[in-house]
């Protein structure tokens, strides 16, 4: 039963998110206006970018813990562009901010790729390195909203189609890279590298490189998230985002991509957000004391790993009883 579930996670997730919203509405019919699933929608968006940037590092087998800071560090440098030089226009400082984000995937991709060193073991470096990168430059200051100019707050709360814009460039997101994965070699050679490595060595597919390109993707999705996280909460300081990573994460395997490698898709990075998103909103109205959202968000998480690592592990085993049943049916043929 389990496995056959499994098999459909995104259907489940999308059946269990309807219901939470349902149950919840029930107990608190102004969660059901439709102006507040927009905004939770909205308020989801940065956590979805995020998430698909890590779905393509996992994919490739490996982990990107410094997304947080990057954001951090990334929003901090275009917020002090903006304090000092206002002239500057807001779309040339999201370039910048992407940019500066993927030279931090790609720093962080060329030691996982060419120095062979853990994917974790280099982003919990590059994690702590980009934070200490925002304290050198502030001296641990903050740039609060009044230092910013209107143009640069106001962007991402610009309504397009009676939705923020900031929602939009979640949905962006989402086709682009749904498309990318999909339809590109590159993005299909993601899949191969991470599912079966000596297959794609077969097939000229270099795992490392891809490793390389994912980790500069995810940079670069983080960088744009930098301007959008600081632009939207209008402050800038050491600590922003601080402990997102785990968030992040764990909207990926809820969502079903395999920290193994090779599995994933973008609904179910889409219906991950979007669970943590639901219980993040839901838990306050409902009346839940924040310690305990704390546990319930780490519960769920712990359950949604279990439930990743059991259906890995019952599909191994289905082929190899398959191929055992096989060899004895054919020992026992006269």
């Amino acid at each position: 039963m389990w496995q056959t579930l499994l098999k459909h996670r995104e259907a489940l997730l999308a059946g269990v998110i309807v219901l939470m919203v349902l149950a919840i509405g029930s107990r608190a019919p102004s969660f059901l206006a439709p102006s507040n699933l927009v905004e939770m929608f909205n308020d989801t968006s940065i956590l979805i970018i995020l998430a698909l940037g890590q779905m393509m590092v996992l994919l490739t087998r490996g982990i990107d813990l410094s997304m947080a800071a990057n954001l951090a560090l990334t929003g901090m440098c275009v917020a002090l562009l903006n304090f000092h030089h206002p002239e500057i226009p807001v779309a040339v400082l999201l370039v910048i901010a992407t940019l500066l984000g993927l030279l931090m995937g790609i720093i962080n991709g060329l030691l996982v790729w060419k120095l062979g060193i853990p994917a974790i073991v280099v982003t919990l470096g590059t994690m702590s390195i980009f934070r200490g990168i925002i304290f050198l430059l502030t001296n641990g200051g903050w740039i609060n909203a009044h230092q910013m100019s209107a143009g640069f707050l106001a962007l991402p709360r610009t309504a397009v189609l009676g939705m923020p814009l900031l929602s939009w460039c979640a949905v962006a997101a989402l086709l682009l890279i749904g498309y990318f994965l999909r339809y590109s070699r590159t993005g299909r050679a993601m899949y191969t590298a991470g599912g079966n490595a000596t297959a794609a060595y077969y097939t000229g597919i270099n795992a490392g490189k891809m490793q390389f390109v994912s980790f500069s993707l995810s940079g670069a999705l983080a960088g744009f998230c930098g301007y959008l996280w600081i632009s939207r909460f209008a402050v800038a300081y050491v600590d922003v985002a601080n402990g997102f990573e785990l968030q992040i994460v764990a909207a990926c395997v809820i969502g079903g991509i395999s920290t193994m490698g090779g599995i994933g898709r973008v609904l179910g990075c889409l219906f991950g957000a979007l669970f943590l998103g639901v219980i993040n909103n839901a838990l306050p109205v409902i009346g839940v004391s924040p310690f305990w959202q704390m546990a319930i968000s780490g519960a769920v998480i712990v359950i949604a790993v279990l439930l990743n690592e059991r259906g890995n592990k019952r599909k191994g085993r289905l082929i190899l009883r398959d191929v055992a049943l096989s060899r004895q049916k054919e020992a026992v043929k006269p």
